[in-house]
């Protein structure tokens, strides 16, 4: 199959990125009958990530696949944020990072591209998700486990972690029917489901920071545009000095809170 036929081919399947896709698949495929395959994936509506197995995700390829939650590029502002949280650390001294809800473990992957140094704990509900982490983690110190939030996490980082960064489901249940059809219909719901506000998995989150973040500590959310208010709430009412960032290039919005446990 030659370029212009598999453009023409998405094009026809309404891919808005057609030509940029066309490269990814046409880079990826070990034969014809290979890339014949993928393209056919592609125009019955997966989403490009599982059809390839991959995903650039803040300079990093992270594998991807089902049941994993495909990264986005608008997380990239967490992981900003996340590093400008550690600053520049003593040369003696090892950050704890926390990756919670971290599906593939891209946000934490990414962390370590650009700071080696971080002692990272990642951790996911879903099983499947875990085991696309360990393989993007494999090679670093990073740890990762299973388990439902803070639960998965050693007792041992109560009160010790610098930075908690979660990219947790914050899609209203009602507003998951309106998602493209690609990610409603073959990313796993509870990866994108938030509860009637969206927020449900956020004020977990939150309520339960304090516990485990040192004095000063971060914890960071990305959230929906029009979830600021509800968010920023929960953050206050979890002990959490709260302020937003956006990004308009990303089209992302966190929200950003430190501890003032015993300050």
């Amino acid at each position: 199959m030659e370029r212009a036929d598999v453009v023409a081919q998405l094009r026809a399947a309404g891919c808005v990125f057609a030509e940029a896709e066309a490269e990814v698949l046409i880079s990826t495929a070990a034969s014809q009958a290979d890339l014949d395959a993928m393209v056919e994936r592609r125009t019955t509506g997966e989403p490009l990530e599982y059809v390839v197995g991959w995903v650039d995700f803040g300079g990093v390829r992270v594998v991807v696949g089902p049941p994993a939650f495909v990264p986005r590029r608008r997380s990239e502002l967490l992981v900003r944020e996340a590093l400008g949280a550690l600053g520049t650390p003593a040369a003696d001294v090892r950050p704890i990072v926390v990756d919670l809800c971290c599906g593939s473990g891209a946000i934490g992957a990414a962390i370590l591209a650009s700071a080696p140094a971080v002692d990272l704990h990642a951790a996911d509900i879903d099983a499947g998700a875990v085991a696309f982490a360990r393989r993007n983690l494999d090679g670093t110190d990073a740890v990762v486990h299973t388990g439902d939030l803070y639960e998965a996490l050693p007792p041992s980082l109560r009160t010790r972690v610098d930075v908690v960064v979660a990219n947790v489901p914050y899609v209203p249940s009602a507003e998951i029917a309106m998602m493209p059809a690609e990610a409603r219909a073959h990313e796993p719901r509870r990866a994108l489901d938030g509860g009637p506000d969206g927020l449900s998995i956020l004020r977990r989150v939150a309520a339960g920071a304090a516990m485990w973040l040192r004095p000063g500590g971060s914890l960071l959310i990305e959230i929906g545009a029009r979830q600021i208010d509800g968010a920023a709430d929960a953050f206050r009412r979890g002990g959490l000095r709260p302020r937003i960032v956006a990004d308009e290039e990303l089209s992302a919005t966190i929200v950003v809170g430190v501890s003032d446990r015993d300050q």
